[in-house]
């Protein structure tokens, strides 16, 4: 090769790496501008799709069956069913499967319904098991107005007072009509929290007083006299007397107020260097010294 080729293309080299070179950038044709728009699109809603469920407002309590909430639900649920049938007459029990048919939860998961039949019904005080099946369990278990009257002389004759309305309505069948049937031979009484109670009306104890015994029972005066006094006079004759059985009123805690530190008040002495200078006449005379 021709040596003065070779020392023209060294020379065009030494140029070439001496002098800087910026690389100018394609601008972006429209077409591929849209394409990456598109895809960005594409991602973000797909993204967005899992927590539509919940960001529409609606809330599915299906998507918690494992959870202890849904559980509790359930079983609140069933509880009140059973006693809503039984307060209508229906006593009689009833399967698992048909409890969870007449609630709408049929399609609870298999473990949710083995939690029920193992634990959750069984250890509930609303719920006993008769032959297999699950029934409603009140408090007093009533069939007709008939029970409701001897429950009541029986609580009267040893001395346990009157019921709840709200444990006659749970445990007796179509309570209200049974209560109207039984009219006079009950009576109503509303404590200070307006919860009724009855009471069994003892018409053996409606006798009249003669006048000279009312006379002297008025004649007693006991306005000066508290509950306490009373209560001591009669424990000293040797009558009990009847303790209130209703709720208690609780009166709020008075906070003691601390006494004030008593400072001791000091007096000014007047003359204290005349001491023994001074002399005391106040038991001299007028006129004598």
């Amino acid at each position: 090769m021709d040596p003065a080729l070779l020392r023209d293309r060294e020379l065009f080299k030494k140029r070439a790496l001496s002098t800087p070179a910026v690389e100018r950038r394609h601008a972006p044709t429209s077409d591929s501008f849209k394409k990456k728009k598109a895809r960005l699109e594409q991602g973000g809603t797909s993204g967005s799709k899992q927590p539509s469920d919940t960001s529409n407002g609606t809330f599915n309590l299906k998507a918690l069956s494992g959870s202890s909430g849904y559980r509790f639900g359930v079983l609140a649920k069933i509880v009140n069913y059973m006693k809503t049938r039984h307060q209508r007459g229906d006593t009689h029990p009833l399967t698992l499967d048909e409890i969870l048919d007449e609630t709408q939860h049929l399609d609870i998961a298999l473990k949710q319904k083995q939690w029920l039949m193992s634990e959750a019904l069984v250890n509930n005080p609303k719920i006993e098991i008769v032959d297999g099946k699950y029934a409603f369990k009140p408090k007093y278990n009533l069939k007709d107005k008939k029970a409701l009257l001897r429950l009541l002389d029986k609580h009267d004759q040893r001395g346990l007072g009157g019921i709840l309305l709200e444990d006659i309505e749970e445990g007796l069948p179509n309570a209200q009509k049974a209560i109207k049937a039984l009219g006079d031979q009950i009576v109503f009484v509303s404590r200070p929290d307006k919860k009724k109670i009855l009471f069994y009306n003892d018409k053996s104890c409606q006798f009249t007083v003669d006048e000279e015994f009312q006379k002297l029972w008025r004649s007693i005066p006991v306005d000066s006299m508290d509950e306490e006094k009373i209560e001591d006079y009669l424990k000293r004759q040797g009558i009990s007397s009847m303790q209130e059985s209703g709720p208690k009123k609780i009166l709020p805690v008075q906070k003691r107020k601390k006494p004030a530190s008593l400072k001791k008040r000091r007096f000014k002495t007047h003359n204290d260097h005349l001491a023994g200078v001074l002399k005391d006449y106040t038991d001299v005379t007028p006129g004598k010294q």
